[in-house]
């Protein structure tokens, strides 16, 4: 068996995120050659994607790219921050993000059909993690298209690619004030535009949920459709962006803020990492 440096394993770790024993074994086997190496990872590892199908991805990365008159944010997850950060994971995102943008593609599903050089999006993260030993998924796929985009993306370790990501379609000039609400958005998670997105079974459940939260704190009968209908608005407020109190000045809506600001805000994207 060959005699393997610790500097080949750092090489081809640092080249594939993979594993300290996984890269030494595979050098050994491969007798120090990198690229028999690489070759044995993948084969390994694409036997081992069906066993590390139920482990769970909560790291990961968020990327966007504005192509074709859309902007396209994605979510790419991973197992451990150490693949996180590795060159080949973000490189991967890369691919994928620059795949699903070109064809505009919108959601999960769609995106993961998607191809690029002979391969589906689907086929290439299975490759990739395959080489990596990680449970590799993508997690998120939004395209929009509008007027004008704003982008922003928060790193929540400073030695980590961006954790959270947020894309605001909008039509209007100011758009210091429409990268103020995407960084708002990445704060406050909203889940729809507005109240009237937000779909009726949702909206159904909600009332009664506060309804009968409010009988149990002994609300008068007579006065529960009052009450109801305020704490539903309450809940308006925490889940559709317009309605939404700004980060920056509770006394202001969304919407007012927009509206000063003479924008008129027809969309957004925000995925967390693990969220």
């Amino acid at each position: 068996m060959a005699n393997v440096s610790i500097a080949d394993i750092k090489t081809l770790r640092e080249q594939l995120g993979t594993g300290m024993v996984d890269t030494k074994k595979a050098l050994e086997e491969a007798e120090g050659d990198l690229d028999k190496a690489i070759e044995i990872l993948r084969l390994k590892g694409a036997k081992g994607n069906a066993k590390r199908a139920d482990r769970a991805a909560t790291e990961g990365l968020v990327t966007a790219v504005e192509k074709n008159g859309s902007t396209t944010l994605v979510e790419l997850a991973c197992e451990t921050d150490f693949v996180a950060k590795n060159d080949k994971f973000i490189a991967l995102a890369d691919t994928v993000l620059q795949a699903v943008a070109a064809a505009g593609a919108n959601g999960v599903e769609a995106a993961l059909q998607v191809e690029a050089d002979g391969k589906t999006v689907e086929q290439i993260i299975s490759d990739e993690a395959a080489i990596i030993g990680e449970k590799i998924e993508l997690r998120g796929a939004s395209t929009l298209t509008g007027d004008a985009f704003q982008v922003y993306l928060h790193k929540t370790s400073k030695d980590l690619p961006p954790q959270v990501g947020v894309v605001v379609a909008y039509s209007g000039d100011d758009a210091e004030t429409a990268r103020s609400i995407a960084q708002h958005i990445s704060f406050a998670a909203p889940q729809y535009l507005t109240r009237d997105e937000v779909p009726a079974e949702v909206v159904d459940k909600e009332r009664e949920i506060v309804t009968e939260i409010s009988r149990n704190e002994g609300k008068p009968e007579a006065a529960l459709p009052k009450i109801v209908e305020g704490r539903v608005n309450a809940f308006f407020k925490q889940v559709a962006l317009l309605d939404q109190p700004y980060a920056k000045d509770n006394k202001l809506s969304i919407q007012k803020v927009a509206d000063d600001a003479g924008i008129t805000i027809t969309g957004f994207a925000r995925f967390k990492v693990g969220a």
